[in-house]
């Protein structure tokens, strides 16, 4: 795993992030990691946990399979890739993907479910490094991957400049009503909350 810097600040935990036992939201529907409408994604299903962890869910379906029963390692990176994101709930700033480094322990079968347990190891500058320990629930806590990260905080116009543009509007769409991340109405002049 990289290595990383010594001295990191430990951020507050955002007064609009989820509270301890309470569900972190979809950041959009057709998210391959966490989104419900997707037809073939993960389904992540992501708790807060105290001060700045959270702890996700996978279960391993046919659709996730690399060798013939066992999950695809690119399936459980994807995994834990949504959950340690999932964290920037906390601190109450978008942040994307800068590095995963993934160790795979022991392999996941169909039908087992990786509880992947995730924190936030602290933040220098807008990165933001994070940690997952990822357990077999039906093993009794057998350990089956370990996993770091590092995202880079960046402005609501990362994903407007970037993004698809009718995809980003729709997303906008949706959350209007209380959706998770973002609200507002699509038009230029519109105002982001972000986390609200």
């Amino acid at each position: 795993m990289p290595s990383r810097p010594q001295s990191l600040e430990i951020p507050a935990r955002s007064a609009s992030a989820p509270a301890p036992g309470e569900p972190i939201p979809s950041h959009y529907r057709y998210c391959f990691g966490c989104g419900a409408d997707h037809p073939t994604g993960l389904h992540m299903q992501m708790t807060a946990g105290a001060d700045l962890t959270a702890v996700g869910r996978f279960t391993v379906t046919e659709l996730h399979q690399g060798a013939p029963g066992l999950a695809h390692g690119g399936a459980l990176a994807s995994a834990i890739d949504d959950v340690l994101g999932g964290l920037n709930w906390l601190v109450g700033t978008p942040a994307v993907t800068g590095n995963l480094s993934v160790d795979y322990r022991r392999p996941v079968a169909v039908g087992q479910t990786l509880v992947i347990s995730a924190r936030i190891d602290g933040i220098q500058g807008r990165r933001v490094y994070t940690s997952a320990d990822c357990f077999i629930d039906q093993l009794d806590g057998v350990m089956a991957v370990q996993a770091t990260a590092v995202f880079i905080q960046v402005p609501i116009e990362h994903f407007t400049t970037f993004g698809n543009p009718e995809q980003v509007a729709q997303a906008i769409v949706d959350r209007k009503s209380g959706g998770p991340a973002w609200r507002g109405d699509g038009t230029p002049d519109d105002q982001w909350e972000v986390n609200p």
